[in-house]
């Protein structure tokens, strides 16, 4: 093989070893193939040839071939060291099926707003002490038992209200999903 140089003169690099090894990516391609997976190829051919762009030592390398193909062996070493103390094995790919991402969409969003104010509806509509009792169980987490203490009911009468009070709300929801497909429908 040809004599290759990298040497700088007043701070620029001169054609040698970076240039040359230009030559190769095709082979260096052929080798990363050959032992690792097809997505890492590029990613460690570009590798290489960082590391024999950046190289500023200016001796004189005199196997061309044998250099960059050594300089490849080192690059995959060190990847594989690299993986293992990472334990890269162990990690999942990151794939929309095993994490959904959650759609913020303008209509999503209209459609939770409009849910809200349904259920703030019937909360409204709900008698004071069904209201207050599913308010207590559900929104500040008491048990039936305290609620019914705060309330001064028993804690049967608690869970009634709170049974009422989740049959209206879901109820009034069901009535406004049914109505929603009508509304949308005739609006276009």
């Amino acid at each position: 093989m040809a004599l290759a140089k990298l040497a700088f003169q007043d701070g620029v690099e001169q054609p040698g070893l970076a240039q040359a090894s230009l030559n190769y990516q095709h082979a260096l391609r052929a080798f990363f193939r050959r032992r690792v997976a097809p997505h890492d190829v590029d990613d460690l051919v570009q590798e290489v040839l960082l590391r024999l762009h950046s190289r500023r030592g200016g001796e004189i390398v005199s196997n061309l071939n044998s250099f960059i193909f050594q300089t490849a062996t080192n690059v995959l070493h060190d990847r594989r060291r690299r993986d293992t103390v990472r334990h890269r094995k162990a990690h999942c790919e990151l794939e929309p099926i095993h994490h959904p991402v959650d759609d913020l969409s303008p209509d999503r969003v209209l459609q939770a707003k409009e849910q809200a104010s349904v259920a703030l509806a019937a909360l409204a509509s709900m008698p004071s002490r069904t209201r207050a009792a599913f308010m207590l169980v559900r929104f500040e987490s008491l048990s039936y038992k305290a609620t019914a203490a705060q309330l001064g009911i028993s804690v049967s009468a608690v869970e009634k209200h709170v049974t009422k009070a989740l049959r209206i709300v879901t109820s009034r929801l069901q009535e406004s999903d049914e109505r929603q497909p009508t509304q949308s429908w005739n609006a276009r």
